[in-house]
């Protein structure tokens, strides 16, 4: 959002850990409605693997068949694929959303994405999204096991997520541009044409 000017520089950091703060605490909230079932579970012992494993229903983890470089097509097509929606439904050259449905098919789209591709890692699409209840759960009982399942989920993915969202968003929004000039000028000179 910075990038395409949506949002001032000096607001970013606010964003980014209001966005972590709310994953976190949707990440508690979950675990003390379901604290009892997770406790008869587990019995007691929380874990990321196994068969009673329970962190996979707060964070994302790679699913066994998952290579790294799998791993990092799927999260990059699918950060494309939801930055490419995004930018249709919020540009005003588009139809897009009729107003104040925009949120709702930004969710819909979030869910699409997610039914879709969310086999091979979970869909985490967004660090905040994934790191916020990591963190809750590393403080809950499951430990330090949280940051270790596989090699991607170590401290270096999440600096690949923002990387990877920063040159998906460039890369997007000169594609999209570039789209959006295409198909103006073709409607002008189809108007043109018609006009003769």
């Amino acid at each position: 959002m910075v990038i395409l000017g949506k949002l001032k520089i000096w607001k970013f950091p606010f964003y980014v850990i209001a966005q972590f703060l709310g994953a976190f605490a949707g990440a508690a909230a979950v675990f003390g409605l379901y604290y009892d079932a997770f406790m008869d579970f587990t019995s007691g012992i929380l874990s990321v693997t196994g068969i009673n494993a329970t962190g996979h229903i707060f964070a994302s983890y790679p699913a066994r068949h998952l290579s790294v470089l799998g791993g990092f097509i799927d999260q990059v097509v699918g950060t494309g694929m939801l930055v490419l929606c995004i930018l249709a439904i919020i540009d005003g050259g588009n139809i897009g959303a009729p107003k104040g449905v925009e949120p709702l098919a930004i969710g819909l789209i979030i869910m699409a994405i997610g039914v879709s591709m969310g086999l091979n890692c979970g869909y985490p699409l967004n660090p905040a999204r994934d790191l916020g209840p990591r963190l809750f759960t590393a403080a809950a009982g499951w430990g330090m096991e949280v940051f270790r399942v596989k090699i991607l989920i170590p401290l270096a993915n999440y600096i690949i997520y923002l990387l990877k969202l920063r040159v998906n968003t460039l890369n997007l929004r000169n594609f999209y541009l570039f789209l959006d000039h295409f198909f103006s000028v073709t409607a002008s000179l189809e108007k043109k044409w018609k006009s003769r």
